[in-house]
């Protein structure tokens, strides 16, 4: 698949790149999409949740009345799971939600989420992204150019860039990335993938290990 280069004012440079069918060209795997996406979520949970057992409730184990001929339950201590402030049964522990998913399958998942977005046309090729300083206006003005103000952007570069990234922070639809650390979740979050010409390259190498 052949896009045609743009600059940052959104016009095309004239040149144009070819999308590797080995990545941006693949039948879609949705299960692995499923299984991808599902182990980043889990990922980001911290898991801390906790809440206390009878026996972390701070109170007396002593029993509150006799246990029989006062007409009402037969209670225990005040602690017990049965009344207001007693500990809780069954309640939430910390734990950990990650788990395990191959190497290659999350190939399989990354490469079906790249070759959706070629399907759809969502895919904007750049020749090269760079401010000259960190202002998020220069970042506004970059995205308007590719009309893409009012959809979720994804920015792949090829190596960190301090000043694109930081003058995207601030805009809630938009995420700069760097093509080694590319996920299913984003690319499917996003409505529009912008990648640079040197990003397609690192991304074409990274898939052929």
């Amino acid at each position: 698949m052949e896009v045609n280069v743009l600059n940052l004012s959104g016009k095309e440079t004239g040149a144009k790149v070819q999308l590797p069918e080995s990545v941006f060209g693949v039948e879609p795997n949705d299960h692995a999409i499923y299984l991808d996406v599902k182990q980043y979520l889990a990922n980001q949970r911290q898991g801390t949740h906790k809440s206390k057992q009878r026996n972390e409730i701070a109170g007396s184990t002593r029993k509150l009345h006799k246990q029989k001929g006062t007409g009402g339950a037969r209670a225990g201590s005040i602690k017990s799971p049965l009344f207001n402030g007693g500990g809780r049964v069954f309640g939430p522990q910390p734990r950990d939600y990650s788990f395990k998913l191959n190497k290659k399958m999350k190939q399989v998942a990354r490469k079906s989420a790249l070759s959706y977005k070629a399907q759809e046309n969502n895919i904007l090729v750049l020749d090269d992204v760079n401010f000259d300083a960190i202002k998020t206006k220069n970042y506004v003005s970059f995205i308007n150019a590719l009309n893409c103000a009012d959809e979720k952007t994804l920015l792949v570069l090829p190596a960190e860039n301090k000043n694109v990234y930081l003058s995207s922070r601030n805009l809630k639809k938009t995420k700069v990335i760097v093509a080694a650390e590319l996920n299913t979740y984003d690319v499917l979050n996003a409505t529009k993938l912008l990648l640079t010409a040197d990003s397609v390259k690192t991304l074409e190498e990274a898939f052929a290990k």
